[in-house]
């Protein structure tokens, strides 16, 4: 399964963004034990009860070597979720991503399609394109930014918008 990984970008003033790469991963809500529809506040509380039970700084002295490195790793994993999920912004974006690979998943992809191939519909605001079952695929122009995965809206066929 592939999802965003933050990875620090500057912008053009010199701040840290977090920016996304798709790269393999883990399911960052199952690291931290919560659901997609969990609150900022739930995910919040999960991460902390993690947090501490597997802080390096709370580890008990009697802990076998072995156990101490992978308590790190573990809670190196929390915190890795925690920054993703934590951020709305960085969340909007993963659970966007998941969104698209689960549709891969249950659909097969059919074809890949460049937006220039698409027809504008300028009443409707939308770039359509005919299914094969005569149904269409369309896509806002909003949407065109945040979305690459597109439903026909009769079958099951699933089209990948490339820019």
């Amino acid at each position: 399964m592939y999802f965003p990984s933050p990875v620090k970008e500057s912008d053009s003033k010199g701040t840290q963004a977090m920016a996304f790469e798709r790269t393999k991963q883990k399911d960052w809500y199952q690291v931290l034990g919560a659901k997609p529809s969990d609150s900022p506040a739930e995910l919040k509380r999960k991460y902390q009860k993690l947090a501490l039970l597997y802080h390096p700084d709370k580890q008990e002295a009697d802990v076998p070597a072995g156990e101490v490195e992978e308590r790190v790793q573990r809670f190196i994993e929390i915190n890795q979720a925690w920054k993703i999920l934590g951020n709305e912004e960085t969340k909007k974006e993963y659970d966007l991503q998941q969104r698209e690979d689960n549709l891969t998943k249950e659909w097969p992809l059919h074809a890949q399609i460049y937006l220039r191939d698409m027809s504008w519909n300028e009443d409707k605001q939308l770039y359509t394109l005919s299914c094969r079952c005569g149904g269409n695929y369309s896509i806002s122009k909003s949407e065109t930014e945040d979305v690459s995965l597109v439903c026909c809206d009769t079958c099951s066929l699933v089209i990948e918008v490339l820019q």
